[in-house]
């Protein structure tokens, strides 16, 4: 089928379009976030559309991914999504500001499937009278690579100065006292003032997961995301992986792929005992890939959204979000 998506997310993007089907990018003059295309990516089943083409062009299905593209759907296709275009709204995030009462943008619309990328961000966003699935991550495989050679933690993350607390970086010196962490991702410049915390760039991804490899463990410090994809591709990779245990990362990681919990001193001990001894890592880092490749491969991860796809285009609605239909009196 074809179906209308912009390149919101690059990493998600680069999984969803591996499908069968095919992938309608639009394009604009300027190439901005409203008409990016492929950000200069090769994707042999996706392909660019001029914004001024998408009135006649053929769409069997749009999935959004930020309210305002509704009212742009409609404007550039003349057809209302969800009504006259079968619509599919992907929420990549957590709830913000509040981590409960937090009403959807699309929370009025039943007609709209809600598809949330974990099963925690559809218990905690009030989806209201909204119909919702969940599509677990799935990245591709970018091979066991790990060798763990040098004793320092690896942490991928975009902007964790200015999102602070969110993405856990008050805690990083604290890691830091029992192994130096080497911080990957874009705007981590200011990290360079933080004891034993090392900003290593905004790698591509090849030159990414060579260089994550190579440290002794993946450290998952953030207190409210969905959950990385970082963290799934370090499991792919053979690391041992460390974290909070928050949001859906207990669901993701079981325990003999590393160690997940809120306890700071238990995490220190667990790092610690990683650094110490290179054959256990090297155990925790084979568990956690057998696991990843069974749980969030990209082979489920297309069928799944294979089935979503085709009942938005059908018409069948999945069962009501898990307020069922009540609303909350506020």
């Amino acid at each position: 089928m074809r179906v209308l998506i912009w390149h919101v997310h690059g990493g998600y993007t680069d999984a969803f379009v591996r499908g069968a089907h095919d992938y309608l990018l639009p394009v604009n003059a300027r190439r901005d976030a409203w008409g990016g295309g492929l950000h200069g990516r090769d994707w042999p089943a996706a392909r660019e559309v001029s914004v001024e083409l998408l009135h006649d062009t053929d769409i069997d299905v749009v999935v959004l991914q930020r309210p305002q593209e509704i009212a742009l759907v409609e404007r550039l296709t003349g057809r209302r999504p969800g009504r006259d275009l079968p619509a599919i709204y992907l929420e990549h995030n957590t709830p913000k500001p509040h981590p409960t009462d937090t009403r959807h943008p699309i929370s009025e619309r039943d007609d709209i499937t809600l598809v949330h990328v974990t099963h925690f961000n559809r218990l905690f966003w009030d989806n209201g009278i909204a119909p919702t699935r969940v599509v677990e991550h799935g990245v591709p495989d970018p091979g066991s690579l790990y060798t763990g050679e040098l004793a320092r933690s690896a942490v991928v993350v975009n902007e964790p100065v200015r999102r602070g607390r969110i993405t856990g970086t008050d805690l990083l010196p604290r890691f830091a006292e029992i192994a130096p962490v080497d911080v990957f991702g874009m705007g981590a410049d200011g990290l360079a003032e933080l004891p034993g915390v090392s900003p290593a760039g905004d790698l591509p991804p090849a030159r990414l997961h060579t260089e994550l490899a190579r440290r002794r463990l993946y450290l998952h410090p953030l207190r409210w995301t969905s959950l990385g994809l970082a963290l799934l591709e370090a499991m792919h990779l053979g690391m041992p992986v460390v974290g909070l245990a928050t949001t859906e990362a207990p669901r993701a990681v079981p325990p003999e792929a590393g160690l997940f919990s809120n306890d700071l001193d238990e995490l220190a001990r667990g790092i610690r005992a990683l650094m110490n001894d290179p054959a256990l890592a090297a155990e925790r880092g084979r568990q956690a890939r057998r696991h990843v490749l069974a749980h969030h491969g990209l082979e489920r991860f297309l069928r799944t959204w294979d089935a979503v796809l085709a009942d938005a285009v059908r018409g069948a609605r999945p069962a009501a979000s898990l307020h069922l239909g009540e609303r909350s009196s506020r």
